[in-house]
């Protein structure tokens, strides 16, 4: 039998790899899946979703009712379980764009790390997101955190879920791939499970497929048990989950199969809670009735599925609601292998090995959360027993819970428990400086900035060979597959005067793409306006290129000064946009792929007159502009 807890000099001796493996340390699997909400299972209450093999798992194991992200989004809860450190200490402080300079340092201790050192064979499959420049030499990749083999993609499957494109194995890319995305990793980690030259040593595998994460695309056999649901985005993102638990199923029976069963520490939980509204498009996933999803600081975005099975340690069927958090993998790891907790920066993750003794957790370093993306005034948040607080980005703005008593956040207690929030504000400025400091900067060039507008220039006339549009300025347009192709070398506008001007509310929706395969300016969006000049005319749209979506007034160079969203997305993914104006209230809200993009509209706008399309610098293809008048 494992020897599980060992006394303080024990935990903190020396041990060599040979001292090690006389204590027949386990095998160890993370399996991570991305955007998954937190009710997103059958075994965690949802009424339809089929989740089997999961729900068989949780009968298991070990079924955590309070389990929490490192970070409402996911780059930065990827981070935190590698390293056991809150991410703005470990640098990796947002979720990370292709190309940009964000990664994962190699300064770093990861577990895959420490694991390697103690004779353990090492293996990631699925998504990385830990670097900017992905199988590049100028960053860290797998293989220099601590992996002897490897098969990722940057972010997210491409072109979707589905017969992906965009996989690399130990930096050689694979191309064209068959099936789904969960499936294929499962089948690479199975495959290097059989492959190795020595069956006894102990594995550490890191799973982290893309599913339910967008381009959400499901299998039909997957979608069958949703096939009296009539709206195809709800059938999709419910194939989605059953998709990946099939995946997970299959990787269960493989453990099995080859005798690991018994001996394997498996982990399952998600990055962060789940994408877009809930209400349309193919991002309905769950919270469970939690407040807030995706990016927000309140438990929709950060509590998520956690189940651990451990047989021998962890009792079957059995539930915590003790708050764990995914740091907290790292040192529980540390402290099953008896690895010392590196004694040169601070640890944030706490050992979990009481919990599954049905005993508490002695942290030294409270739950906190930092994303720059959550609404302003909820930015930074930290849990401390059962009490919650929140504040916005500069700690001037606060709210105040207790989860035990309002596990939905709808009781801010600041003024009804003055004593508990003023320790608990102390508490949380002193934590927010503190990690600020220990991090690299890098945050602090990312910070938004304030624009004034400026004039833009209006293209010279343009051509349109589809004869659809009664203007059109510094663009060539062309028919395509989609509908209508545009190709500007600068700033290109192409546009259609109604029939009735619109006054009041209005719905505009359509497809777009980028369809420039070289160079990185990629851009397309939706233009209207009372005018016709590219100066008076606003735009709504995706920068691909930024991988931001954006809403700016006039020309480019004023681009995000309406509002600007980050998002995780491929360049050449196919965007769907919708945007609803209400003229009396001077704002417009667009849904583009599940992320939310609101922007208020200049006073003086009373009508808009013009619409159509609008590019920079690049090609793209746009479906035909629907508008619905209200």
């Amino acid at each position: 039998m494992r020897i599980l807890l060992v006394s303080i000099s024990l935990f903190f001796s020396v041990w060599t790899p040979a001292e090690l493996l006389s204590e027949e340390p386990p095998n160890v699997v993370v399996f991570l899946t991305d955007d998954q909400g937190w009710g997103d299972l059958g075994c965690y209450g949802h009424p339809r979703i089929q989740s089997p093999n999961l729900d068989q798992f949780a009968t298991e194991g070990l079924r955590l009712t309070q389990c929490y992200a490192g970070c409402s989004v996911c780059s930065p809860s990827r981070s935190a379980i590698l390293t056991g450190r809150t991410p703005y200490r470990n640098g990796v402080w947002r979720w990370i764009p292709s190309g940009s300079q964000y990664h994962l340092r190699a300064s770093e201790i990861t577990i895959a790390e420490l694991l390697k050192e103690r004779g353990y064979d090492t293996c990631h499959v699925g998504k990385w997101h830990l670097n900017g420049k992905f199988n590049s030499v100028e960053q860290p990749q797998p293989n220099d955190h601590g992996y002897d083999h490897w098969m990722a993609t940057q972010n997210n499957a491409s072109p979707n879920h589905m017969n992906p494109k965009n996989f690399v194995r130990n930096g050689n890319a694979i191309g064209n791939a068959s099936g789904p995305s969960s499936m294929i990793c499962v089948e690479e980690a199975i495959d290097w499970l059989a492959s190795r030259d020595n069956s006894s040593r102990p594995f550490f595998l890191t799973v982290w497929t893309h599913e339910p994460h967008l381009p959400i695309e499901s299998a039909e056999k997957y979608m069958q048990p949703y096939a009296d649901i009539k709206d195809e985005g709800v059938r999709q993102h419910h194939g989605n989950i059953t998709q990946l638990d099939d995946a997970f199923g299959a990787l269960m029976a493989g453990l099995d199969r080859m005798g690991y069963r018994d001996d394997t520490l498996v982990i399952y939980t998600s990055d962060n809670g789940p994408e877009g509204n809930g209400t349309s498009g193919r991002t309905r996933g769950s919270t469970g009735g939690l407040r807030g999803r995706k990016r927000a600081s309140h438990e929709g975005g950060i509590r998520v599925p956690g189940i651990i099975r451990w047989p021998g340690h962890v009792a079957a069927g059995s539930q915590s609601d003790t708050p764990v958090i995914g740091s907290d993998i790292f040192s529980t790891i540390c402290d099953i292998v008896k690895i010392p907790l590196p004694q040169d920066r601070t640890i944030d993750g706490a050992s979990m090995l009481p919990v599954f003794e049905n005993k508490p957790i002695l942290r030294e370093q409270p739950l906190y959360w930092r994303n720059h993306l959550a609404p302003e005034k909820s930015r930074v948040a930290m849990r401390v027993g059962d009490w919650k607080i929140l504040a916005s980005d500069n700690l001037t703005q606060f709210e105040l819970y207790n989860i035990r008593d309002d596990w939905q956040e709808t009781d801010d207690l600041q003024s009804k428990h003055p004593v508990k929030f003023e320790s608990l504000k102390k508490q949380l400025i002193q934590m927010d400086a503190a990690v600020l400091t220990e991090g690299p900067d890098w945050w602090k060039e990312d910070k938004p900035r304030s624009r004034k507008s400026t004039k833009a220039v209006n293209p010279p006339p343009g051509t349109d060979s589809t004869g659809r549009f009664k203007q059109v300025n510094g663009v060539r347009v062309t028919a395509c597959d989609l509908g209508y192709r545009l190709k500007a070398t600068g700033e290109g506008l192409a546009l259609r005067k109604l029939d009735s001007p619109i006054l009041g509310r209005a719905v505009l929706s359509t497809t777009y793409r980028s369809n420039q395969r070289k160079g990185k300016t990629r851009n397309a969006a939706i233009v209207f306006g009372s005018d016709s000049s590219n100066h008076e005319t606003l735009k709504i749209g995706t920068a691909m290129g930024m991988n931001q979506h954006v809403a700016f007034s006039g020309g480019w160079q004023n681009v995000g000064d309406l509002a600007r969203v980050d998002a995780n997305f491929e360049p050449l993914d196919t965007f769907k946009i919708q945007v609803e104006f209400d003229l009396d209230r001077h704002v417009a809200i667009a849904t583009i792929n599940g992320s939310t993009v609101k922007a208020s509209l200049p006073p003086a706008l009373k009508e808009i007159s013009w619409v159509g399309f609008y590019v920079k610098a690049t090609e793209s293809d746009f479906a035909e502009l629907k508008i619905e008048t209200k």
